[in-house]
């Protein structure tokens, strides 16, 4: 009887052989010292949004019954120009978003927005999607359908037209978006491809004489 006592207050059972205490001993998930914070543009990650755009439900018919999996379709963005979209699968809901999320914070995107809109009009395929954006004029709002729209409110578009003209599939939509949002160039990106400069040339000396003397 002394044995089972002094058993039981040393933490003796299952799993207790060289692992702290009781339990199945610690997981082999990342712990706190292996997982980095993650800095986008040097901001940690927890000011990024996040919104989950689908869930989809699969079921495996097996000996047992059947064996149910998700999968979440998962946009974040800093509301800042940068944004990213990510599908994570699990057999669990919360595990599925978790996953989601973490793929789209690693592979974020910066998008050209000039005056909270888009600088000019594209349009992105993207297997059966097609998706049409417009600059809008401010007060304008984003008008678009959801999953559109969660993608361009966490990248921080304000003002802009928009028009789903194919697929429906969340996935492929929200990946024809995105496709689109990164062909987006401002003016001073193409002038600077083109090796042209936006300042003016100064009128010279010359030039004002000789309108002074022609009026």
């Amino acid at each position: 009887m002394a044995e089972i006592n002094k058993n039981i207050s040393s933490g003796g059972g299952r799993g207790s052989g060289g692992r702290g205490g009781g339990g199945r001993g610690p997981r082999r998930g990342k712990g706190p010292a292996e997982v980095a914070e993650l800095l986008i543009d040097g901001k940690p990650a927890a000011e990024v949004s996040e919104k989950v755009v689908f869930i989809n439900r699969n079921s495996k018919v097996v000996k047992g019954g059947r064996r149910f999996s998700f999968s979440a379709l998962v946009v974040v963005g800093d509301k800042q120009g940068s944004v990213g979209i990510g599908l994570g699968k699990s057999s669990e809901v919360s595990d599925a978003i978790r996953k989601g999320g973490e793929f789209a914070r690693t592979n974020m995107v910066k998008i050209a927005i000039k005056d909270n809109t888009i600088p000019h009009e594209i349009q992105s395929h993207y297997c059966g999607a097609h998706i049409l954006l417009r600059p809008a004029s401010p007060g304008t709002g984003v008008i678009a359908g959801k999953t559109v729209r969660a993608l361009l409110e966490s990248a921080g578009i304000k003002d802009i037209l928009s028009k789903s003209l194919g697929s429906s599939n969340p996935a492929n939509v929200v990946k024809a978006t995105l496709a689109g949002l990164q062909q987006l160039r401002l003016r001073e990106e193409i002038y600077r491809g083109r090796g042209l400069s936006l300042k003016r040339p100064e009128k010279t000396e010359k030039t004002d004489e000789h309108v002074a003397a022609t009026a």
